[in-house]
C-alpha cells in the first residue's frame, strides 16, 4: 500500500514557493505568492489563513508572509525532493531544463518515500564512483552501495 504524504500538492507548493521567496532575500507579499504559483490575490489570501491556523506562517492582513519554524522544516523538506528528482532528471536522464524542473515539480508530490531516498542514494552513488579505479563492475558497485550504504573499499584515483 503507498504512503500518501500527509499534506496536498498545493499546500506543498504554498510552503516551497515562501521559502523559495525568503530565501531569495525578498519580502513574501501576496502578489509575490500569486505570480509564483499562478492564481490570483484572493485565493493565496484564503489559503494563507489556512496555513497560519495550522501555525505554519505568520501572516497578518496587509504585512508580509513568513514561514514559522515548522513551516519552514516542512518546505525545506519539499525542496529537498524537488532538487533531487530534477538533477536526476537532468543529470541522468539528460532531460532538458524546462521539462526538469516541470516534472520535479509533478513528481515530488507523487513518489513513494523509498523510491525518493532510492534515487537521492543513487546521485550520492555517482558522485562518489567515478573517483576510485574499480575491478566491479558499474552496477555492482550501486547494489553494494544499495545494501550496505558506503562504497566498496577499493582504490582512490
Amino acid at each position: 500500500m503507498r504512503e500518501k504524504t500527509p499534506y496536498s500538492k498545493r499546500f506543498e507548493d504554498y510552503l516551497e514557493a515562501i521559502y523559495r521567496l525568503q530565501k531569495s532575500g525578498k519580502t513574501v507579499r501576496i502578489r509575490d505568492l500569486a505570480k509564483v504559483l499562478g492564481v490570483k490575490p484572493p485565493s493565496v489570501v484564503e489559503y494563507l489563513k489556512n496555513l497560519a491556523q495550522q501555525g505554519l506562517i505568520v501572516y497578518e492582513k496587509r504585512e508580509h508572509i513568513k514561514l514559522t519554524p515548522k513551516g519552514e522544516e516542512i518546505a525545506r523538506k519539499v525542496l529537498d525532493k524537488h532538487k533531487a528528482l530534477q538533477r536526476f532528471l537532468k543529470e541522468v536522464l539528460m532531460v532538458p531544463d524546462n521539462i526538469a524542473e516541470e516534472d520535479a515539480c509533478y513528481m515530488e508530490h507523487g513518489l513513494h518515500e523509498i523510491t525518493l531516498n532510492r534515487i537521492k542514494e543513487f546521485l550520492e552513488f555517482i558522485d562518489r564512483h567515478y573517483k576510485v579505479k574499480s575491478e566491479m563492475t558499474f552496477l555492482e558497485r550501486l547494489r553494494y552501495f544499495y545494501e550496505h550504504k558506503r562504497l566498496p573499499e577499493e582504490h582512490v584515483s
